[in-house]
């Protein structure tokens, strides 16, 4: 197969198969999907020869209305247009799944742009040091957003993953029982998805691809290019925008916040319990096998609490798999030891966190909550930033800034919702380090960032209301319009020749996130402006 050319590779594994299925969807015992499935292509020929001779659309459905559907009423009419939506959603979703079921068969999983082979190539050219030390530094982050309007309803997935399982065992039957259930399941919910709702339609892409497929990829870098050596960088992970992204979104609150940072928790932990049992029917050593119970037993229970650390932790889970690897190694023939470095692996790169929950607001809101802090602050007070701040001058506002102890209470604020729900935002992304790991939450996004003394204000009060002098989290102004990225340069000068600031860097393995806004930039300033500005 593979010696074929990648089109016929396609026409035969995809296009063919696609045919084949499309027509057992067509003859389904269902009377809407049969007449539908005939009267679609007659309106897509209507629909083709009418724009082709530039006629008006209402004209162009009215004709074939005349001519194939002899009804006048606006009712069924309507319906039927649904209908033929319905069938092409189920139509994309029927080749998309023939697609993936497919993957490997059309495309070469060992060509150019493969692991295999750079690493072939870095071995012939006397590179395989050089790529080693870049790998070692070298990191790349998917980062997964909020776009309700792109996701499936959960029991869609569901089929569409069974679908794509059935299909490449060219099992004919479940294909045909599949084709039918998904006839009769609904493409759309009766209530606008909530962030959290979003953030469960991603996580089950977390569950259900990346966590086998990063693993995959980790592994595979260890083993063949670092010899099965320790590869302290993880090279690669996962960002999260759901339920962390408040940027417009009044719906995202802390609530939900603390509740995704929960669900990821306990996905990750189902994930690591589902492989501790494959593990456990394999290794049914003395000692070995207690060890798994035990490890099994605590995330077993873990389930049902979001605070876990009463039955287990990170370290806890890292280091009895890396006893069972010694134990595997020194008294079984390392049997079956691959398998327990992979899952060391997903600890990894996966922590008890799954994904890095990334947290993002604008900069105006902050600047008004900053501002109604300061002063509600003072009204009891607590002249945290000293009596003068609003008359200073900007740059020595970034001085105060930097300089900032002591401590807001944030529940004096409570009448005031959006101070509130800012602040204790704050906290809870402390409360989630602590309890999912320090990469569960760790960078805030300012979106719209201007000036230095944006990002000096975040930095105030995520001191100020949750992590005094030890602030465990990145900042990253996002720079969107042009006259933003035009000032960028001066703003990070300000920022880096910032001592206290510099010293928070140092503590942050020196690195400073920067994101620079392309599709706002767009809006301002065109679409060569914009990439001449980021350029």
């Amino acid at each position: 197969m593979p010696s074929q050319p990648k089109l016929e590779r396609f026409n035969e594994s995809v296009l063919s198969k696609y045919k084949l299925y499309n027509s057992v969807f067509m003859t389904l015992p269902f009377e809407d999907i049969k007449n539908t499935g005939v009267l679609l292509p007659l309106f897509h020929e209507i629909c083709k020869n009418g724009f082709n001779d530039g006629s008006d659309p209402t004209d162009i459905v009215n004709s074939f209305f005349d001519k194939y559907k002899s009804t006048t009423d606006e009712k069924n009419r309507i319906d039927l247009m649904f209908r033929f939506i319905q069938y092409i959603e189920r139509q994309v979703v029927l080749f998309d799944a023939i697609e993936d079921a497919a993957f490997s068969t059309v495309n070469n999983m060992d060509g150019i742009g493969t692991l295999r082979s750079l690493k072939e190539k870095a071995t012939s050219g006397g590179k395989l040091d050089t790529l080693r030390e870049y790998l070692e530094e070298f990191k790349t982050r998917i980062v997964l957003t909020a776009h309700p309007t792109q996701f499936y309803p959960g029991p869609v997935l569901g089929i569409i993953n069974d679908l794509t399982a059935a299909i490449k065992k060219n099992d004919l039957l479940q294909v045909s029982n599949l084709l039918a259930q998904l006839g009769k399941t609904p493409f759309f919910k009766k209530s606008k998805p909530t962030p959290y709702d979003e953030a469960v339609s991603l996580i089950w892409y977390l569950e259900n691809v990346y966590y086998k497929s990063f693993g995959d990829i980790f592994d595979y870098i260890q083993q063949n290019i670092f010899d099965n050596e320790v590869l302290q960088n993880e090279v690669i992970n996962i960002g999260f925008w759901p339920g962390g992204d408040r940027d417009g979104n009044p719906f995202v609150t802390p609530e939900i916040t603390m509740k995704v940072a929960n669900r990821l928790h306990k996905t990750i932990l189902k994930n690591y319990y589902k492989d501790i049992r494959k593990l456990k029917r394999k290794l049914t050593f003395d000692v070995v096998d207690d060890l798994l119970s035990d490890l099994e037993n605590r995330l077993y229970r873990a389930e049902y609490e979001y605070d876990t650390t009463e039955y287990i932790t990170l370290d806890h889970l890292t280091s009895t798999l890396e006893r069972i690897q010694s134990i595997l190694i020194k008294e079984f023939s390392s049997l079956y030891v691959k398998e327990v470095n992979s899952l060391l692996n997903k600890v990894k790169l996966f922590g008890f966190h799954f994904a890095n929950l990334d947290i993002r607001q604008d900069s105006r809101v902050h600047n008004s909550v900053f501002e109604r802090m300061v002063e509600g602050s003072h009204e009891t007070g607590n002249y945290v930033l000293g009596k003068d701040y609003f008359e200073l001058a900007p740059q020595d506002q970034v001085k105060r800034l930097s300089e900032v102890e002591g401590s807001v209470d944030i529940e004096i604020f409570k009448e005031d919702e959006d101070v509130y729900k800012t602040l204790k935002t704050m906290k809870v992304i402390k409360k989630i380090q602590d309890i999912n790991g320090e990469c569960a939450a760790n960078r805030y996004i300012i979106s719209n960032n201007q000036t230095s003394v944006n990002v000096m204000q975040l930095f105030a009060m995520l001191k100020l209301t949750a992590f005094g002098d030890d602030l465990s989290v990145d900042i990253g102004p996002l720079f969107e319009t042009i006259t933003d990225l035009e000032n960028a340069p001066a703003v990070m000068e300000e920022l880096y020749s910032n001592p206290i600031y510099r010293a928070h860097l140092e503590n942050r393995a020196n690195k400073q996130t920067i994101m620079l806004g392309f599709s706002d930039g767009t809006k301002d300033g065109g679409y060569l402006m914009a990439n001449w500005g980021i350029f």
